[in-house]
């Protein structure tokens, strides 16, 4: 490439990067002048901002793509911060169990609206209005809880969260300034966006990979927006994986590949969406694997078994009923069959994928094929959340399987499907249909040989 064009891609990958932080910030800090369309309009001009600078900078010299690469990892996540969350209420949550913590309480042991942690309260968390409120009667009839309306989601049930997320709570409230509300938490989400951008761009370059795709994950409007303004535990989970899957990938000894398990247990027991991961990291020393991730979900686990018992499962299994999982009726795509039918057809599908990526994993590259576990999965379990998907950013961006990322943009169509004047399953048929056609249409496109001529 001549230096004229080199230096026109250089200038349009950054003007396009500025564009996309002024979208983030009015997506988050919404001007007087937006309506309810033109947030459409903003997301869409994200999006395609994001693609077109994604792709410019693959023509961008190395050094100065790293650097765009990296001010956007904190530029982006930034222009998304400094406000109360936009699209969820979980950051409250991941507040309150760090204060619980801090007092020296299991977080497992009370619900938020317990009597016993009533001495935690104050204004910014419990308010006197909001949206969950626990009335009077509800005290009288529970004598486990008491009235008060809080912004932590319900605030009657226990917390959800394993136990390194717990730890990543209570170190954020430890370091966390007095008086403090949001921005710690926002704080701590978007270093985590900026430490996986720096390992993609130190280590992929090592196993043969393009530093440049790091643009994927450190530009893309849902990781900016559900780690700088919702600061989702996504991101910490996220984080856990790329480095386990980094280290996995390089490891030469049983030593490297414990270390790399042992990261893997640590996302897993973080978040539980990590454990699509295992089939693909299996493949070398795989007892060594298995043993090691499972032995440190169990360590991090005991302390709180010992003191809560079966409680640490909190609200999982009630959320997973919720959601309609046992039932069958979440799957999206697979309602055409009869609901007797669905449970068992995405179990099948979704270890017949496991066994796929475990005999076609490459053991020094396994994010490759931890995108297809991740991509299946989300396609299968059809998610209502959008940071569902966020770890599959990281994948796609290391995998450079940009297709993957339709499955991302899937998730704001069934987040958002009563602006779209949708059903929830229409809107989670129409997203995710269409992104599993874009995934297999594309896949397709690269099976022939122009293809892999012209990217050779």
């Amino acid at each position: 490439m001549n230096p004229p064009q080199t230096m026109l891609r250089t200038v349009g990958a950054a003007a396009c990067l500025a564009a996309l932080g002024l979208c983030v910030w009015w997506l988050v800090h919404p001007p007087a002048w937006q309506g309810a369309w033109t947030w459409y309009v903003l997301m869409g001009s994200a999006w395609v901002l994001f693609a077109c600078g994604a792709w410019l900078v693959r023509g961008v010299p190395r050094k100065a793509a790293v650097a765009l690469i990296i001010l956007g990892a904190i530029g982006l996540p930034l222009a998304a911060g400094f406000a109360p969350p936009r699209t969820s209420d979980d950051l409250y949550r991941y507040i309150w169990d760090g204060r619980v913590q801090a007092d020296g309480i299991g977080p497992y042991r009370y619900v938020p609206a317990a009597p016993e942690l009533v001495h935690l309260r104050d204004d910014f968390l419990w308010p006197q209005h909001s949206t969950w409120c626990v009335p009077a009667t509800a005290s009288q009839g529970q004598p486990d809880v008491t009235q008060g309306c809080s912004l932590i989601n319900r605030p009657t049930v226990p917390t959800i969260y394993p136990p390194v997320a717990q730890a990543f709570f209570l170190a954020v409230q430890a370091l966390s300034p007095s008086g403090s509300q949001e921005g710690p938490m926002q704080v701590a989400a978007v270093l985590a966006v900026l430490a996986v951008a720096i390992l993609l761009v130190i280590v992929l370059p090592k196993t043969g990979a393009d530093p440049r795709l790091a643009a994927l994950w450190a530009w893309c409007p849902l990781v900016a927006i559900e780690a700088g303004n919702n600061a989702h535990l996504d991101v910490i989970s996220t984080l856990l994986t790329v480095a386990a899957l980094l280290v996995a990938g390089r490891a030469a000894t049983w030593r490297g590949t414990a270390a790399g398990a042992a990261l893997l247990g640590l996302a897993i027991a973080t978040k539980i969406i990590p454990v699509v991961a295992g089939p693909s990291m299996l493949r070398r020393r795989p007892l060594l694997v298995a043993g090691t991730a499972l032995l440190t979900v169990i360590l991090v686990y005991l302390p709180h078994v010992l003191g809560t018992g079966a409680g640490v499962l909190g609200y999982l299994p009630d959320y997973l009923t919720g959601e309609g999982y046992d039932t069958g009726s979440r799957f999206a795509l697979l309602l055409f069959l009869p609901s007797s039918l669905r449970l068992g057809t995405a179990v099948v599908i979704l270890a017949a994928t496991a066994a796929y990526v475990f005999w076609h994993s490459d053991p020094d590259r396994p994010w490759r094929s931890a995108t297809i576990m991740a991509g299946v999965m989300l396609l299968v379990a059809t998610p209502g959340y959008s940071w569902y998907t966020i770890l599959l950013v990281a994948l796609a961006a290391m995998s450079d399987r940009p297709e993957w990322l339709a499955v991302v943009a899937a998730g704001y169509v069934a987040q958002y499907y009563g602006n779209l004047h949708l059903e929830i399953h229409q809107s989670l048929q129409i997203g995710y249909g269409v992104a599993a056609l874009v995934v297999v249409a594309t896949t397709l496109l690269r099976q022939r040989p122009l293809w892999k001529t012209r990217t050779a």
